[in-house]
């Protein structure tokens, strides 16, 4: 059995979606995954099970289709696959407020995209990444999950890297 950290994009943010993650872990468990964990409300899950990623999403989107009502995005990487996310964050970490990481559905090939009015905040696309650097402060910056699919043909969501660590040392335990 394989331990997945999965995001759910959109939910329980400015009111919309409201999914309460103790709900969100009873459905979880039905659907047969084991050690289920959620951390704050927004979408952040561990859990267990020898599902493929791909299979993971479909059940947990129609999972929370058919209980809630809700067309959620979801997203999952393996341990390892989280490891090599944060071991290859490029920008400078002296400030945790202004990095983030932005999980990608699927990997993409640009490396580059069109952006204007970005200041000093930096990104990097690496495959089914995107980390940003926002000196500008997130609440500034143009780098943004809508930006980013629509630029990309992608589903995007973002944690911060506070959050980031958190999932980690919660799916390594």
């Amino acid at each position: 059995m394989k331990t997945y950290i999965i995001l759910l994009r959109g939910i329980n943010v400015s009111g919309k979606n409201k999914l309460p993650m103790a709900e969100l872990c009873e459905l979880l468990k039905e659907l047969q995954f084991q050690n289920v964990q959620t951390y704050i409300q927004s979408g952040n899950i561990i859990l267990d099970t020898e599902e493929s990623k791909s299979e993971i999403c479909k059940i947990i989107k129609d999972g929370i289709f058919s209980k809630f009502g809700y067309d959620v995005p979801v997203i999952a990487r393996t341990v390892p696959e989280w490891k090599k996310a944060i071991v290859n964050y490029p920008f400078p970490i002296e400030n945790s407020k202004i990095v983030a990481f932005v999980f990608l559905n699927k990997k993409v090939y640009e490396t580059k995209i069109e952006v204007n009015g970005v200041n000093d905040d930096e990104y990097l696309i690496d495959n089914d990444m995107i980390y940003i650097y926002c000196p500008s402060t997130f609440a500034k910056t143009k780098l943004s999950n809508n930006l980013f699919e629509r630029k990309l043909n992608v589903t995007a969501t973002t944690r911060n890297y506070n959050t980031t660590l958190k999932l980690l040392e919660l799916a390594t335990k």
